[in-house]
């Protein structure tokens, strides 16, 4: 009897093992041909032709944008042109050094002066809590909060405050400076929004209350993926539960774009889509977009790919479900931020 419960026990587990194995191919091999099919440079070409010009012409002078992780990349060329269309632009950056050489150029190009500089380590609790302390201080609301910073690090690294480095800025980083930007992003009600740049990865991984990847070996293409679908829940739960004082929010994706993040993170992938890749300006063209189109043509919540509302899951990867455990993910990130509800 007891043979017998345990050859079942162990193929119930292989069963499972193989289930799990045959998702997670399907997972990756559905977001490889889509992504192929949709996120490269001729892709956005071809989405471009539907683009309208106009949506991107306005003018936002007299409108503050905080934009995080500013210094390269999709960043970079967010806060290079919300300041081309005559915005106060705040670059979120870790660097002082890179962070004073990317504003003298954002200055020199577009002409604009009114772009400043605000250094804070998107990991570290204590660092965005002293920032927002700061930046409250100024009186200034926010109009525009784009939280672009984001890290894939292949090494499992443990950050001071003893979180998983990856997790702590594309997820703890993240919701830490919205909830306390939330006080100056109401002053700029109705008209104030929050963009989450997120990542077409996010497709192959459903949510897991298992954060900080402490279960099984460390994979950091994975946990990227898992703390990209956490961004783009996150947006979805704050969009219901703040409809009600003038702040939207929204996620996007860029599609692969050629950044210094991607070159140094994921090699391979940029040496095999060399040429095919994005450009930065591409990539956060529809980071943009978000941050000009009047609030009733978009869609509290929803998850944004070149100019359009996409889907958030790809057919048959098993990845909706998971969403009953935002709530129970957002009550772990309130009590690892220390942040009151």
């Amino acid at each position: 009897m007891v043979i017998a419960t345990l050859h079942f026990e162990i193929h119930v587990h292989s069963v499972r093992s193989l289930s799990m194995f045959l998702l997670k191919t399907w997972r990756a091999t559905a977001f490889g041909v889509y992504g192929y099919l949709n996120f490269t440079k001729s892709a956005f070409m071809e989405h471009s032709k539907k683009f309208n010009p106009e949506d991107t012409q306005a003018r936002i002078d007299g409108k503050n944008c905080v934009v995080t992780g500013a210094n390269s990349g999709i960043g970079y060329a967010t806060a290079e042109g919300l300041a081309s269309r005559g915005a106060t632009v705040y670059m979120v950056c870790r660097s002082k050094e890179r962070g004073e050489a990317a504003l003298s150029q954002i200055q020199s190009t577009t002409g604009n002066q009114k772009v400043h500089l605000e250094v804070c380590d998107l990991s570290s609790i204590s660092d965005i809590k002293s920032f927002a302390s700061r930046f409250s201080s100024k009186n200034v609301p926010v109009h525009v909060l784009v939280n672009n910073a984001g890290l894939l690090e292949n090494k499992q690294i443990t950050t001071s405050e003893g979180f998983e480095q990856n997790f702590a800025v594309n997820v703890l980083g993240t919701y830490s400076m919205t909830e306390l930007m939330l006080p100056l992003l109401e002053n700029a009600a109705p008209d104030a929004r929050v963009i989450t740049v997120s990542s077409g990865g996010m497709y192959t991984a459903p949510l897991t209350t298992d954060l900080q990847f402490s279960e099984g070996k460390f994979n950091s293409v994975e946990q990227y993926a898992r703390n990209k679908r956490v961004q783009v829940a996150l947006t979805e739960n704050w969009a219901e539960m703040y409809k009600d004082i003038g702040i939207s929010f929204y996620s996007m994706h860029p599609g692969w774009a050629e950044t210094p993040g991607v070159a140094k993170s994921l090699p391979d992938l940029n040496k095999s889509l060399s040429g095919k890749l994005r450009t930065s300006e591409q990539g956060a063209d529809t980071v943009i977009w978000l941050a000009l189109q009047p609030k009733e043509k978009l869609t509290p919540g929803a998850f944004y790919f070149d100019r359009a509302e996409a889907p958030k899951h790809l057919m048959f990867s098993a990845t909706r479900g998971s969403y009953s455990l935002i709530n129970n993910i957002v009550e772990d990130l309130r009590s690892m931020s220390s942040l009151s509800s």
